[in-house]
């Protein structure tokens, strides 16, 4: 899987840049908003999530990681693949998401044009399912991000990642130490 790129803009337009890399030049899709702050022969590095299909590898690039996360969690969801996530994430901000799932309340996103009630229903739904206490869903933190990073490249999913998460010891500060306690706890699990 491709974490990330960094390299040389070479072409923008709404929702996409190509960014050269070593002479070759990867087309990565963006939510819209991001590509009216870029410029042609700058350096970017972006947070990607690659997107295996029978007929194409489609690179998506989110600027946070957090970003990148929440798109993660949508494609997770029922019926929402990679270009609609895309889209949501080109609509709504991080921000109002995360309020619509801690109120609980799709109207947040309803509201947004080209996203019906449905939809929106499904995501505060499914995320709060997902992360069951929609108070931690808020609480996010780099250390977390990098043990999650990390039980995901060991192939763990998701989900196991963030359950886990809640079992560390929060006196645990260091990231190694945490990821150390991570896969003892999951490994003792699988027994």
């Amino acid at each position: 899987m491709i974490r990330s790129v960094q390299g040389t803009l070479i072409d923008i337009r709404v929702g996409q840049v190509v960014i050269d890399i070593g002479g070759l030049g990867y087309l990565v899709f963006l939510p819209s908003g991001v590509t009216s702050d870029l410029q042609i022969g700058t350096r970017a590095i972006f947070h990607t999530y690659l997107a295996v299909r029978e007929d194409s590898l489609t690179l998506y690039g989110f600027v946070t990681r957090d970003d990148l996360e929440m798109f993660e969690h949508l494609i997770n969801l029922p019926k929402i693949g990679p270009k609609s996530a895309l889209q949501i994430l080109s609509q709504a901000p991080i921000e109002l998401i995360k309020k619509a799932v801690a109120s609980g309340d799709p109207e947040h996103l309803s509201k947004l044009s080209g996203m019906g009630k449905k939809t929106a229903e499904k995501i505060v739904i499914g995320l709060k399912d997902l992360f069951g206490d929609a108070t931690h869903f808020g609480t996010h933190d780099r250390g977390s991000s990098d043990v999650v990073d990390a039980l995901l490249t060991l192939g763990y999913s998701q989900k196991e990642a963030r359950d886990v998460l809640a079992k560390i010891d929060p006196e645990l500060i260091e990231t190694n130490a945490r990821v150390k306690e991570a896969l003892r706890i999951l490994s003792s699990e699988r027994m």
